[in-house]
């Protein structure tokens, strides 16, 4: 498989009224700033978003947006293989903020943690207290084994069972008001 384009945040920014843009972050960090006009559609839930994408690149090319790159990099892949073009945000909405454009941010959102951070954060965090925990019970070292093994086959696979788990936690949820995938799913398939 080849890899998708990738776009600098300038060359985006260039382009920007010509693209459908999609950031497949979690809904809580989508509310906390976005790429102007982009639409949410989670990685996990791309697969059910795939007629309505691909009503959308019908109409002109699509741009994925993560924090990093990585998830809309996997986005970009999962689009190929369902024959959708896309292109993707090289260092995604951070390198978009780096750079000097701006990121919407809706009236009262707060900011949530990039989800490659609340991994490290629960995966260290985890892996200390099963070393903590294994000073008087020694099975709980297992705990940091397991965790361990676990970003092992995240890295080889490229999913990350974690960020899935961490997704549904209330505070990366779509703030109340906010668009719904339903919605956004319609918008695009006009």
């Amino acid at each position: 498989m080849t890899s998708p384009a990738a776009l600098s945040p300038a060359e985006a920014s260039a382009r920007l009224e010509e693209f459908t843009v999609i950031d497949v972050r979690a809904p809580g960090e989508y509310a906390s700033g976005h790429v102007p006009g982009a639409l949410n559609v989670p990685l996990d839930r791309l697969p059910e978003a795939v007629p309505a994408l691909k009503s959308a690149s019908a109409r002109g090319p699509l741009l994925v947006v993560c924090a990093s790159g990585v998830r809309s990099t996997r986005a970009c892949e999962i689009l190929a293989d369902a024959d959708i073009d896309a292109a993707t945000l090289s260092g995604g909405t951070s390198a978009w903020e780096r750079d000097g454009h701006g990121l919407d941010r809706p009236a009262g959102t707060r900011a949530v943690w990039p989800m490659e951070r609340q991994v490290r954060f629960a995966a260290g965090s985890l892996v200390v207290a099963g070393l903590l925990a294994g000073r008087r019970l020694p099975a709980a070292r297992w705990l940091s084994a397991g965790i361990g093994a676990g970003l092992v086959y995240s890295a080889v696979s490229g999913t990350c069972g974690m960020a899935a788990a961490l997704s549904k936690l209330p505070h990366n949820r779509a703030p109340h008001g906010a668009t719904d995938l339903d919605a956004t799913l319609e918008a695009l398939q006009r």
